[in-house]
């Protein structure tokens, strides 16, 4: 089996004035948040059991920072891109956008990871899952929170229906 993981990023701090959202960087909570993340992406029983993965990875410094902070490095993460389309700062982003680039860097030998924004993450998980989880109707979709979709061995990431199969929540919180 191969895995789809889509992580909205950890909890940025604020623009500072004048200065654009593209540039925001993680907070202490934040980064806090990506430890986590790296506990369970180093975790064989937890995250880590559905790596190595392709990662794509939204180009804002928040997304950069989450990636670099939870799975850079790891064993859980066998090659990253970093994408300027995903980024939905400077436009909207859909679900099917994320797609045709993620399609784009699918080997379809490993399983995959999007690190992106909120609310493309959100119908990204709701495009994709056959059905979606309590914890996204009813709270939205948490920092640095990680749902992981079942896909097909032996065809490319697309517009279908995958199992949900785990999520992990970092503080449990949104």
């Amino acid at each position: 089996m191969r895995y789809l993981t889509i992580v909205r990023h950890a909890k940025a701090t604020a623009a500072e004035p004048g200065a654009d959202d593209f540039h925001r960087s993680l907070s202490a909570r934040g980064r806090r948040q990506c430890e986590q993340l790296r506990t369970w992406a180093n975790d064989d029983t937890a995250l880590g059991k559905y790596g190595p993965v392709t990662a794509l990875v939204s180009s804002a410094r928040r997304t950069r920072e989450t990636f670099q902070l939870a799975f850079e490095g790891s064993a859980f993460v066998r090659s990253v891109d970093f994408s300027d389309l995903i980024y939905n700062g400077r436009r909207e982003v859909t679900a099917q956008d994320v797609l045709i680039d993620l399609a784009s860097i699918d080997p379809v030998i490993t399983s995959l990871l999007v690190v992106a924004h909120n609310p493309t993450v959100y119908e990204l998980v709701e495009s994709l899952a056959r059905v979606v989880p309590s914890t996204l109707r009813e709270r939205g979709y948490p920092l640095a929170g990680a749902f992981v979709l079942e896909l097909r061995d032996d065809e490319p990431v697309g517009l279908s229906r995958y199992a949900l199969v785990d999520e992990f929540i970092p503080e449990g919180r949104r």
